[in-house]
Parts: structure tokens; C-alpha cells; sequence
């Protein structure tokens, strides 16, 4: 059977699908990344949300496909929402025919939903990835049909024992940008007057639970503490002006204040502290980077993955887990000051972060897709010769 490395030396074009926000489209960037390399080509389909990040995808082509999450509790939207899905794949079948796709990966989201059926009514192999601890709906759907499911972390949840002998354990992959950081040198600060810098950033789920607390905690940090911060803060555009006034009077030493960072990874690696949601793809920046951190895991979401992240990252060592109605000013406060004079503690979680990290976690998965896509091919030549001989008889 021909393998990988025979593979890598023919062109072949894989679909990416994943949802429109950066928990789902960083590791199918990332992957993107290592199959161009390889001298392979990608057409991702998603949604509309999807375009502000092909930009940082060069050499990958974006197909905006209908989609829609079924909602059984409210029965009147179902008909327009299976007529959505069913458009989405007939849409995507069209579109990779004409491409010539040979393989599907799917990573998570509900817009992955129609272009992975319809790869899998295309008799193409289809893969999953989670970035998370818990399977996702929309892989739970596909797990029958896929021929390899990537799970980040070595322990999932929310998978029927039948298929975990389809999970490979590749890691999440990261973004080349964060690749470029990784492992960067860690030196918390010693001295007493040593500047402390702290990276604050809410991402896209309930930022504005950051924007509140976070400049209260703040406020309640000792005064000559507060004069060492250099705090980089990523909130809402719309909490901009209200977090600027609140922490105008903290007399921070440096304070860095966005609504975007387009280098977030490099401000990563320059702070001391994160203070973060538990998102599957800042988990894994936090790992491959090596930064210690807080979390707050977004407290709305089935099944709680957030929450499943934070406690397989913590459980490490690499950092700290704060609930939501935990993370008081007084509490997030104290815990920040006590982090500030325990340059130990910083070390130790900056250690225990790389040691859980995989930063070759796109190469691995691009092994295994170019295995499948060999594997395909042989199905395929065989296919070709079983006929032709029949013809010829």
C-alpha cells in the first residue's frame, strides 16, 4: 500500500469545513497551512463569518455554504432549517466535484454539517477534528461515517464507546503565528519592582463579564502592584470606552487597549499572566507558547467545554480555574497579587504548560490525511483495474 511520504509528492485537493468563529477555523487554518506546504490544495467551506480570516489563508479558497443548527424545541423553524442543510449540500457537492476534492475534514460547528454529507454522498473519506475535551454535536452526528476522528486531549467526552477506536490523538493544531512563539523563553519577574505584564482577552464568548470584573479585580490590587502592571486588555469595541475610564485611575504603568490584536500570539508570549476564557484554541496557545493562566470558562455552553478545558489544562499545573460567580474582584484580585510575588508558582505552570503541549499537532494530522487520501487512491486504482479488465473481457 502506497504511504504518506509517497503521497505527499502528488497534489491533491481537500475540503476543510468548519464553523465561522476562531475555535473552529484556527485549527483548519493551521492544518491548511501544513497541506500547502506539502503542495496540496484546500477549499474550505463555512459561512459568511468565515471571510475575515481567509485573508491569513493563503492558497485556500472559501465556499460560503447554507447551514443551519436544527432546534427541535422549536419545531416550526425545522422545515427552513433542513431545507438550509439540504441546499448547503447540494451546494457543496456541486462545488467539489468541479474541484476535484478527494477528502473532507470537518472541524466542529454546524456550518461543517452539509459540506461533510455531502463529501460522505460523494463516496470521499471524511475526517473530524474537536479542538475541545467534549466531542461536539456536529461530529457526534458524523462519527459513524468518518473514517478518522482527531481529539485534542488524550481523554475525551460525549463519544459512544463504538467509536473511540476512531480517535487519533494528534492535538490542536495552531496557527503558524503561534508556531513562530512557541516555547518562547519564560522569565517571571524576581524583584519586587519588576515590571508584571498581564495579557486580559474575553475572546468572542461573554467578553463583556470581562470588561466588568476585570478593571474591578484590578482596582483591587495594592497600589505599588498596580504601578508595575503593563496590562494588555482585548475587549468589545462597544466596552472600549467604559474599561478605559475605569482603569484611567488605577495609575497602571502600561496599559494596551484593542478591541483586536491582530499579533496576540506575540503579546502571549511577552505577558507573565493570562486571563482568559478556556476556549479550546487559547488552550492550546496557551500550551505550545508555555504561559501560565487563569481561566474563566464561559459558564452558556452545553456540556460545559469550556469548563472541560479549563480542568484538563489546570489539572496539569499549567494554571487556574476560576468559575464565573467565583471570579469576584476580591478573589480574582487576590489570586492575581499572589501569582505577582510568587515568581515559583509562575515557573512551575509555565513548565507544566509545554509539557502538555503539541505543537506538531497539524503535522501529525496532515500524516494521517495523506495516509487516508494514499489509501483512497489504491481503492480507487483497484476500482479502475477491476473494470477495465471486465471491459476487456
Amino acid at each position: 500500500m502506497a504511504d504518506a511520504s509517497e503521497n505527499r509528492h502528488q497534489r491533491q485537493v481537500v475540503a476543510l469545513a468548519a464553523g465561522g468563529t476562531g475555535g473552529h477555523l484556527f485549527p483548519a487554518q493551521a492544518l491548511a497551512e501544513e497541506l500547502v506546504r506539502r503542495g496540496h490544495a484546500c477549499v474550505l467551506f463555512s459561512d459568511e463569518r468565515a471571510a475575515k480570516y481567509v485573508k491569513d489563508m493563503p492558497g485556500v479558497e472559501l465556499v460560503i455554504t447554507p447551514a443551519a443548527t436544527i432546534t427541535p424545541r422549536q419545531p416550526w423553524r425545522v422545515p427552513g432549517q433542513v431545507w438550509r442543510i439540504w441546499r448547503g449540500m447540494a451546494m457543496a457537492r456541486r462545488e467539489m466535484r468541479a474541484r476535484g476534492v478527494k477528502a473532507a475534514v470537518g472541524f466542529g460547528g454546524y456550518p461543517s454539517l452539509p459540506p461533510l454529507l455531502a463529501a460522505w454522498r460523494e463516496k470521499l473519506p471524511i475526517m473530524t477534528h474537536d479542538a475541545g475535551v467534549a466531542i461536539g454535536k456536529a461530529n457526534r452526528l458524523l462519527a459513524r461515517l468518518a473514517a478518522r476522528m482527531f481529539v485534542s486531549f488524550p481523554k475525551v467526552t460525549g463519544l459512544a464507546a463504538q467509536y473511540l477506536g476512531k480517535t487519533v490523538h494528534t492535538g490542536n493544531p495552531v496557527r503558524a503565528a503561534v508556531l513562530a512563539v512557541a516555547g518562547a523563553p519564560y522569565e517571571p519577574p524576581e524583584r519586587a519592582d519588576a515590571p508584571f505584564r498581564l495579557l486580559i482577552t474575553g475572546g468572542s464568548q461573554g467578553a463583556h463579564f470581562f470588561a466588568e470584573a476585570l478593571p474591578a479585580a484590578l482596582a483591587e490590587l495594592p497600589g505599588a502592584l498596580r504601578r508595575r502592571l503593563e496590562v494588555v486588555f482585548q475587549c468589545r469595541e462597544e466596552d472600549m470606552a467604559v474599561v478605559r475610564e475605569k482603569l484611567a485611575g488605577l495609575e497602571l504603568a502600561k496599559l494596551e487597549l484593542a478591541s483586536f490584536f491582530d499579533d496576540l500570539p506575540s503579546r502571549m508570549a511577552d505577558a507573565h499572566l493570562v486571563i482568559c476564557r478556556a476556549g479550546a484554541s487559547t488552550i492550546a496557545e496557551l500550551m505550545v507558547i508555555g504561559r501560565p493562566a487563569i481561566l474563566i470558562p464561559y459558564p452558556h455552553l452545553a456540556d460545559d467545554e469550556q469548563g472541560q478545558n479549563a480542568k484538563a489544562f489546570a489539572h496539569g499545573g499549567a494554571g487556574w480555574v476560576l468559575r464565573q460567580h467565583e471570579a469576584t474582584p476580591e478573589r480574582l484580585g487576590g489570586l492575581i497579587t499572589e501569582l505577582a510575588h510568587k515568581p515559583e508558582m509562575l515557573m512551575a505552570a509555565h513548565e507544566a504548560a509545554l509539557a502538555q503541549a503539541r505543537a506538531d499537532a497539524a503535522r501529525r494530522m496532515a500524516d494521517e490525511v495523506e495516509r487516508v487520501l494514499a489509501a483512497t487512491q489504491v481503492v480507487d486504482e483497484a476500482g479502475k483495474s477491476v473494470r477495465k479488465t471486465g471491459e476487456t473481457e
